[in-house]
């Protein structure tokens, strides 16, 4: 009876001490999470605040005159900007989805010489900053008399992407059995009809996730629009943000509320997929 009371005892202790902990984590992660999401609350709080009072000694954390002035004064020009940066973040992905998974499939089902190489050069290209690739696409895209179209952008966000997208998705394609591939061909499927309906259904998170992760990253892009899209109607935008910022000062308000229309589609793709990107970021972690 005493060590049935003493075991209870000792099992009461570790669950108070299991919930306290658990208590302590909750709190810093809330605290982790305000920290990060303080910035996105900033941002749409000064969107219906006036200038006048965003340039105040004293900030506010909410308005004293809730206006939507800010908002009002985007329909202008909005709709090129959304039609830009939709055309552009599509195309992107696209190219970068065709390329790139069939490129990844590739390097996890066939045996090619180089390999390790190849591997290198896509990480390498990811540590390499926007600016080094901006004069040699600039030159060539030149030459190629396609400046100040919507295939410039295109072309350089998916030419960043896609090594991005091979590294993503090759894991998934190693951790997927080898023996549903070989069935299939059992079956009278070709290697092509296997890739397509075999590989790619079972890579469905991955490629889900490649797919958010490619267009978010082309309608985010600034760098290469500005540099190849001189015209303001080709301008997506992430660089119509630019219009508020002048020689006579700089509309704050505007800015913010243009960066709230801006993040929105970003914000509804984590949310609605995330489930989706969850699976797609752990899909192969265990083969790499």
């Amino acid at each position: 009876m005493a060590l049935c009371k003493q075991y209870i005892g000792k099992i009461r202790k570790e669950y108070s001490m299991n919930k306290k902990n658990n208590i302590i984590l909750c709190v810093v992660a809330v605290l982790i999470a305000c920290v990060f999401l303080f910035p996105l609350y900033w941002i749409v709080v000064n969107s219906f605040k006036l200038d006048s009072e965003i340039f105040a000694s004293t900030p506010t954390l909410w308005p004293k005159e809730f206006t939507l002035k800010a908002y009002q004064e985007q329909f202008g020009n909005l709709f090129i900007t959304v039609r830009n940066s939709i055309i552009i973040a599509l195309g992107s992905m696209v190219l970068s989805l065709i390329l790139s998974v069939p490129a990844a499939y590739g390097l996890a089902r066939f045996k090619v010489r180089g390999m390790k190489l190849f591997i290198l050069v896509f990480l390498i290209t990811q540590m390499l900053p926007a600016s080094l690739v901006l004069t040699p696409l600039y030159l060539i895209f030149s030459k190629l008399g396609i400046l100040n179209t919507y295939f410039a952008p295109i072309l350089s966000t998916a030419t960043i992407s896609i090594p991005f997208i091979v590294l993503m998705l090759r894991p998934g394609f190693l951790s997927m059995p080898k023996e549903l591939e070989d069935a299939a061909m059992i079956d009278g499927c070709n290697g092509f009809t296997t890739f397509l309906r075999i590989a790619i259904p079972i890579s469905k998170p991955t490629v889900i996730t490649a797919t958010c992760f490619s267009f978010v990253f082309a309608w985010n892009d600034l760098a290469y629009s500005m540099t190849f899209n001189t015209k303001e109607i080709m301008r997506p935008m992430t660089s119509a943000i630019y219009t508020f910022m002048n020689q006579y000062g700089t509309q704050w308000n505007s800015i913010m509320a243009y960066g709230v229309l801006l993040i929105l589609p970003s914000c509804f793709i984590f949310v609605t997929m995330q489930k989706h990107i969850v699976e797609g970021m752990t899909s192969g972690s265990v083969k790499g």
